[in-house]
């Protein structure tokens, strides 16, 4: 009988490469994976942009240049990719992979659909392509209490406000992620105005506007899904080697997918309608029982949104915060690499 944990990887998407991981992929990969950092560095040079390398070995931080999404994009994808190329397969077995939002491209590459190189293609190219877009933006609520349970009500009165807003003359607004303990809503500046106008109180923080996000999820990004589907063709796709589950908590198996229908998804679908993270979250425990959940860096900041999946369905008898934070100083569910003494128990 193996000793193996058997473990689902979730690949985080944009808003987790900030300041605190500024220099991390030299420090962490660079000696072991100098030929495929090699070859990110290339595909940029290529194409007239900056290298992952020289952004990355950047002398400070600015949020102007590292939080564009052409040059957040590759830059999460790489700390991604070599985050999940370091696991150690002699203690955990991986059965599954998901992604959150452009986390998506990442879970592509992570579960084989395509290769890690075609990955690095997708994830570059697509971040030039989110910036083709109509005007809007994204702005994130919290809909959960302090120990992280949901809040009576607020969740329905929130999108019945929402399916208002969108059905007036003038005004686009839908919801863009479900992360389970917050909603991001996406539209245009009057949707977002009204929204900001109108939204009932919410707990923890007051609405956030997300920096250099655009309406990402909704029908006003065609723009980005025409490019895509004209610059990326449907051969760069395989059948997955594992399980992918995608943003509608669709499962992706290894002898029952087709690439096409997978790259359709991938450049429509997934562009232009809602990403459910939580219900992607709930389908993979569920359906694959991992004894752990690894977070990949870059950063942490999607480990709350996890837990809180898990707390949604009282996962292992996890309810509330307090539940989390007693099992993860016990017996940790979910391993973030982005964290030193988590990565420890990750990387062997």
């Amino acid at each position: 009988m193996s000793d193996r944990k058997t473990a689902i990887v979730v690949a985080p998407g944009r808003g987790t490469y900030g300041k605190g991981e500024l220099g991390s992929i030299a420090r962490l990969h660079g000696a072991r994976f100098a030929g495929l950092i090699a070859d990110f560095d290339a595909q940029r040079r290529v194409r007239g942009q900056p290298t992952v390398s020289e952004l990355d070995g950047a002398e400070r931080f600015s949020v102007a240049t590292h939080m564009r999404g052409d040059v957040a994009a590759p830059l999460i994808y790489a700390a991604t990719a070599l985050d999940w190329l370091s696991i150690d397969r002699e203690k955990y077995d991986v059965v599954a992979a998901l992604g959150n939002s452009m986390g998506w491209y990442s879970a592509l590459a992570l579960g084989g659909a395509v290769s890690i190189e075609d990955g690095f293609r997708i994830s570059n190219a697509m971040g030039l392509n989110s910036q083709t877009h109509g005007p809007g933006g994204q702005i994130l609520l919290q809909i959960v209490d302090a120990d992280w349970r949901p809040v009576p009500g607020l969740r329905e009165t929130l999108l019945a406000l929402v399916a208002d807003i969108g059905a007036r003359p003038g005004h686009a607004l839908a919801v863009s992620i479900d992360l389970a303990g917050m909603l991001v809503l996406a539209g245009d500046e009057a949707g977002l105005a009204a929204l900001a106008a109108e939204a009932p109180p919410t707990p923890g923080r007051d609405p956030l506007r997300l920096a250099g996000h655009g309406p990402f999820h909704t029908p006003l990004m065609i723009g980005s899904s025409d490019k895509a589907k004209a610059e990326l063709p449907a051969s760069l796709f395989g059948a997955p080697a594992i399980p992918l589950i995608d943003g509608r908590g669709h499962i992706w198996r290894r002898f029952a997918s087709d690439p096409i229908e997978m790259w359709d998804y991938t450049f429509g679908h997934q562009i232009l309608a809602p990403y459910d993270f939580a219900l992607s979250v709930e389908v993979a425990v569920r359906e694959f029982a991992p004894d752990v959940v690894i977070l990949p860096g870059p950063g942490d900041t999607l480990g709350g949104a996890i837990a809180q999946a898990l707390i949604g369905i009282a996962w292992q008898g996890i309810a509330g915060k307090g539940d989390f934070m007693a099992r993860q100083a016990s017996d940790p569910i979910l391993l973030s690499m982005g964290r030193a003494e988590q990565r420890a128990l990750v990387t062997g």
